[in-house]
Order: C-alpha cells, then sequence, then structure tokens
C-alpha cells in the first residue's frame, strides 16, 4: 500500500512537472521565437509608446479618421467584454440601432449616395473587429481627404497600400485594419 501511494506521489509530480512547468517553457519559447508579434498581443507602437493592437478595434470618431465597425461591447472595444450584442435580424432594438447608424454614416457622407456599406453600421461577433471591407473604406474616402486636405488619390493610395488578401489566398475576404489605415494617415501628413 505504501509503495502504491509514493507511486502516485512521484506519479504526480512528474506530471506536474512536465505539463505544468516544461510544456508551458517550451510552447512560450517556441511563440516568442517564431510568433513574436502574435504571441506579444499584436501591439501597434508609435515611437515608445503602444497605442493598440491590430486585433483589436478602436473607435474613432474624428471626421479626419477612417470609422470602423461598431462595437457590440460596453464599454466600446472592451476585450475583457468580448461578444456580440445577441439581437436577432428582425429584434426591433437593433433594427432602430441599425437605422439610426445608417443616418449618422449617410449624415457624415453627404457626397455619397449608393447603399452603406454593412460593416459600417453592424457590430462584428465579437464586438471587437479591427477591420472593416474595401467597401467601407471607399465609402469614406471623400470625408476623410476633406477632413484632412489631403487629395482623393493620396486616400485612395492609402487604402490600398493598406488593404490585405485573403489569407492564403483562400481564406476569408479582403479586409482594411482600420487603426494601420489611421495610423499611416496621421504619417503621411507629417512634415
Amino acid at each position: 500500500m505504501t509503495q502504491c501511494i509514493r507511486m502516485g506521489v512521484i506519479m504526480y509530480a512528474i506530471l506536474t512537472l512536465i505539463t505544468g512547468v516544461l510544456y508551458p517553457l517550451v510552447v512560450t519559447g517556441v511563440s516568442q521565437v517564431l510568433f513574436h508579434d502574435q504571441a506579444n498581443g499584436s501591439v501597434v507602437m508609435r515611437g515608445e509608446t503602444a497605442i493598440g493592437s491590430s486585433l483589436i478595434g478602436q473607435s474613432f470618431d474624428d471626421p479626419r479618421y477612417f470609422w470602423g465597425r461598431p462595437s457590440a461591447t460596453s464599454p466600446a472595444y472592451n476585450g475583457a467584454g468580448s461578444s456580440g450584442s445577441n439581437l436577432g435580424p428582425i429584434n426591433p432594438a437593433l433594427l432602430d440601432a441599425v437605422a439610426e447608424r445608417v443616418k449618422t454614416v449617410r449624415a457624415a457622407h453627404p457626397t455619397q449616395t449608393g447603399p452603406v456599406p454593412g460593416d459600417l453600421v453592424t457590430a462584428s461577433a465579437s464586438g471587437l473587429d479591427p477591420h472593416i471591407s474595401p467597401a467601407a473604406a471607399q465609402y469614406q474616402i471623400d470625408r476623410v481627404a476633406n477632413s484632412r486636405g489631403l487629395s482623393k488619390e493620396q486616400v485612395t493610395g492609402l487604402v490600398a497600400a493598406h488593404t490585405e488578401s485573403r489569407t492564403f489566398g483562400v481564406l476569408g475576404e479582403p479586409r482594411v485594419n482600420v487603426l494601420e489605415l489611421n495610423l499611416a494617415l496621421d504619417a503621411a501628413q507629417r512634415p
């Protein structure tokens, strides 16, 4: 009986060492070497200051910047509260919220006569999406160019340069990271 208990304690200690210490150290080491940015949250730096993550959306409402998808979290873009709104497509609260967002987007873009891209007025499932579609970025070019005093061609070029293609050429849809595009806009206006 004593021998069985001793073997159990030894096995417990060995498995704790392997699964609780060695395995996490190896996985952390490999991720730091092979996937350093991703392992550290894909933090976007401006000089020595962390200004966000390329994986989590931020709230931009200044007309000088591209706007991202609305956030379903409270407060907006709260990584700890990641979740969708849980409202169905015929829920009056969702319909009212989308109608209000459409009104706001149309008022900010008086030169646009086409339909408002859906990702400018609906939140993603996580409520934290940092990307918009190229169509949503194109929709905002006139406003951003006019607000910044840049040419439409300059802003269009920045959008094109920051449009990411499908992952591995087949997964997902083309997308634009709003934070990175807005940082490029700021950089384009520096003397």
